[in-house]
């Protein structure tokens, strides 16, 4: 990593001089400034930041960033990323893209990188649409959603995204509000610090075009009620007087009223390190259930796809050497094209 022993960041640093060019009240513009106020505070140089995105509003982010960027092409943002950390270990690798382009064309490309759990973050910005196409439903918009694709309402059931980074095996799972900038700044720090796949699902509101969709998330006077925040090793309470806990019983959770015979010590208490938990809280869905807020699953004993990858090339070069290209290529029949007007081959066969 670039050596910033006598150099800090402010948030301003990362900065480009390019206009950001997101619809007013985006809540784009709240996930930009956590970012770069998260990256401010870390030890790194802005050339050790790699931004990857694919097509939509969201996919707009590398040209704000003052870091290393690439818009890549629709759904393939995290085989992109994936190319560029393997060739380059020491670099910091982030995704930033929305819930049509990750969960919809790149939805293969999402799943395989968290099960291969290559060590980059991915941010997926979700509105719950296609804002960038006006206003289709997308892979999370809910059932019945009325959109200029499906007049008479979508008949798909969404997909839930932590449930799927659970599945999947992705090492690092979260979720924010993008109207949150404190809590999204310290997991995005989190997430930067984590060897191994993180995933962090941003509640997003797209004003234009599905304005509201997580309304009975965000707003203040139905937020406690509606949300709950995971806090590691503490039990699982909710409510404006945290009245309220999540209780597990054979496997099953349920809502509690504390009081008249029911204490905190019933309660569920948040374990991060527990993958069988953090998808018992992926379920929780309204409006049965207020939605989970913060880290789900931090799991930091799984080796990177990155660390696997360099043992085990350091162990073929214990064994062979360092190896020839050209020997590679050559060591088989090859072919030359002498005269391409006449189409004459001539064959090289190239013993050991």
């Amino acid at each position: 990593m670039a050596d910033v022993a006598t150099k800090r960041y402010k948030p301003k640093d990362f900065a480009t001089d390019q206009d950001v060019r997101w619809c007013p009240g985006c809540g784009d513009y709240a996930v930009l400034n956590a970012v770069r106020k998260a990256l401010s505070e870390l030890d790194n140089a802005r050339e050790d930041y790699v931004f990857v995105s694919g097509i939509g509003c969201a996919a707009r982010f590398p040209y704000y960033m003052r870091t290393f960027g690439m818009h890549s092409i629709h759904g393939r943002a995290p085989a992109f990323a994936t190319g560029v950390k393997l060739a380059n270990p020491d670099l910091q690798v982030w995704v930033v893209s929305g819930d049509g382009d990750l969960l919809s064309i790149g939805g293969n490309h999402t799943l395989h990188a968290m099960r291969r759990n290559i060590d980059m973050n991915v941010v997926l910005l979700n509105n719950r649409i296609y804002g960038l196409t006006k206003g289709q439903y997308s892979p999370t918009s809910e059932f019945g959603k009325v959109t200029k694709s499906t007049p008479m309402g979508s008949l798909d059931y969404p997909i839930n995204p932590l449930n799927m980074a659970v599945a999947a095996g992705a090492t690092f799972i979260a979720r924010c509000l993008d109207v949150d900038v404190k809590m999204l700044t310290e997991i995005l720090q989190r997430a930067a610090a984590h060897q191994g796949l993180s995933f962090i699902e941003v509640m997003q509101d797209c004003n234009v075009f599905n304005h509201g969709a997580w309304f009975h998330a965000s707003q203040k006077e139905n937020r406690d009620e509606n949300t709950v925040l995971l806090e590691h090793g503490k039990p699982i309470t909710f409510g404006p007087d945290h009245s309220r806990g999540i209780r597990s019983y054979h496997g099953r959770l349920s809502i509690v009223e504390l009081g008249h015979g029911i204490e905190e010590t019933e309660l569920l208490v948040h374990d991060e390190s527990d993958r069988g938990r953090a998808y018992l809280l992926a379920q929780m869905l309204p409006p049965n259930f207020p939605e989970p807020m913060g880290v789900l699953y931090c799991n930091t004993d799984l080796p990177s796809y990155n660390q696997l990858m360099r043992d085990q090339m350091n162990e073929a070069i214990e064994k062979h050497g360092e190896g020839n290209f050209n020997e590679l290529i050559r060591d088989t029949n090859t072919w030359m094209v002498e005269d391409e007007l006449e189409s004459r081959v001539s064959i090289t066969t190239h013993e050991e």
